[in-house]
């Protein structure tokens, strides 16, 4: 699992573990209110019920001297029409507080038997009936308002212990949740460092210890390439960067060592010739003979010792260019005849169009190039083989193309013909050199913003191609952005 995706899980869970932790408190916070609510309704039907009851039974107390003025309540100062209007706004506003249907069916069977008993009480004395009978019968409704009253006071308290009873079941709901949640809570957060620590951490410690120890001269140290995949890619990165940095020591040091080997060659051979000159009477055909050998071994050592210069140049970013539009074609002849009158044993041809091939180059760097394609095209091409050098391309580029019938090269051979310091297995054999000639090569065709390919097979020949941007005589174009692999501090003159 990458890192990305287990925060991503845990962020996720935090979020749905918050989500359902509001939501619970959405819900328990409105079953709260709503059985506060109930509980409010419960209390306020019990004390309005109280006060009718306590109204009905102080109207039936004053009402119920017989041949004594109406009275008035002595507890409020009210008199009996006072406590009948009371008595009808409080029926009012308990229909407006009544919360279910069962109270509000009893409270329409209360208001009946209230309005039957202030009915029996103002009606007037009926025929054969006597004052006894009269008020028996009102009291007959006041027991019966009274007691749908007490129903109804039961309801309410009913209702309200209900609520109370659903408010501690949601409470004691509200603490287990609580509790759940935060112990999922303190769970994930455990998890989420154990998993961090061990898979994590660990990863990241190792991979540490091993980029210090490698700094420290460790090359054989490499990270374990374990934990969440960013860290097991950072771990290969540096593998493969490690692997690679040893590789270029290893390289350094075969590089070093076929210098010192290529150097000692030619200065053994000069040694020789100094020695021999110093014994006995030197003739001029042996001086003639040594000299030559000299010059050759000289040759050799500066086209060494260039090739060196031109690499450090190039790596340091400190190539110099004196760009001119040139003729390519003149500069193509130019090197095909400093070859052709030396005895090579080989035919070397060359190949023109017409018209002039105009490019913006360096002159002395680009004869570099060529002379360097085609000293390799002589040295590993067998003795009376034929070399063509060729100018062409089409109104945008050109194409300088070196044909060989040598060796050739296989396609491994070909993946690394560019890299410093190395040469194929063959032209080890053939030929003395250092692998540095087309490397330079190809970063000079670059700094031009050309390139060089090469097409081979093994014992049918190569062909090198440079390719460059032709130019008009109506004027150069702008010079070559430098190449991307050089530093910017080396930028190209």
């Amino acid at each position: 699992m990458s890192l990305r995706a287990f925060f991503s899980t845990v962020v996720g869970g935090l979020v749905l573990l918050t989500v359902v932790a509001a939501t619970l408190l959405v819900v328990l916070t409105t079953a709260l209110e709503r059985m506060a609510s109930t509980l409010s309704e419960s209390v306020e039907g019990v004390r309005q019920a109280e006060e009718l009851e306590v109204d009905l039974l102080v109207h039936s107390r004053l009402v119920a001297l017989p041949g004594a003025p109406i009275l008035a309540d002595p507890s409020r100062g009210r008199s009996p029409p006072q406590i009948e209007a009371d008595l009808r706004r409080q029926l009012v506003e308990m229909h407006g507080t009544a919360s279910t249907q069962e109270e509000r069916e009893m409270l329409a069977e209360v208001q009946t038997q209230v309005y039957a008993y202030l009915h029996a009480q103002q009606a007037p004395l009926r025929p054969g009936f006597s004052g006894a009978q009269h008020d028996a019968t009102a009291m007959a409704s006041l027991d019966a308002a009274l007691r749908s009253l007490e129903r109804l006071i039961q309801l309410n308290v009913e209702q309200a212990q209900e609520a109370r009873q659903s408010a501690a079941y949601w409470s004691e709901m509200a603490n287990v949740l609580g509790l759940v949640l935060g112990l999922l809570l303190m769970t994930t957060l455990g998890l989420v460092i154990f998993w961090l620590r061990r898979f994590a951490l660990r990863p990241v410690t190792a991979l540490r210890h091993a980029m210090a120890g490698f700094g420290r001269g460790g090359r054989h140290l490499r990270a374990p390439e374990q934990g969440p995949s960013e860290i097991r890619d950072m771990a290969q990165t540096f593998n493969e960067m490690a692997d690679s940095l040893t590789h270029q020591q290893e390289q350094q040091l075969a590089f070093l060592a076929g210098v010192a080997h290529d150097l000692r060659n030619p200065l053994s051979a000069l040694k020789l010739s100094t020695a021999l000159t110093g014994r006995g009477e030197v003739t001029p055909e042996r001086m003639q003979r040594t000299l030559a050998l000299v010059r050759r071994q000289v040759a050799r050592l500066d086209q060494m010792v260039g090739d060196l210069l031109d690499a450090t140049r190039i790596e340091a970013g400190k190539l110099e260019l004196q760009l001119e539009v040139r003729d390519t074609r003149e500069l193509a002849r130019s090197v095909v005849e400093l070859y052709q009158s030396g005895d090579s044993g080989h035919t070397l041809e060359l190949v023109t169009p017409d018209t002039p091939v105009l490019v913006r180059a360096d002159p002395a760097r680009l004869e570099q190039v060529l002379n360097n394609l085609v000293s390799n095209a002589l040295k590993y091409s067998p003795s009376g083989s034929r070399v063509e050098v060729s100018v062409g391309g089409d109104a945008e580029h050109v194409v300088v193309a070196v044909a060989d019938q040598g060796i050739g090269m296989s396609a491994e051979d070909l993946r690394g013909l560019f890299i410093p310091f190395q040469r194929a297995g063959n032209a080890k054999q053939r030929a003395p050199g250092v692998g540095l000639g087309l490397s330079v090569s190809r970063r000079i065709v670059e700094a031009h913003g050309g390139r060089i390919d090469v097409e081979s097979q093994p014992g049918q020949g190569s062909v090198f191609r440079v390719h460059l941007a032709r130019v008009t005589s109506a004027g150069p174009p702008e010079p070559p952005a430098p190449n991307d692999e050089e530093e910017p501090a080396g930028a190209v003159h």
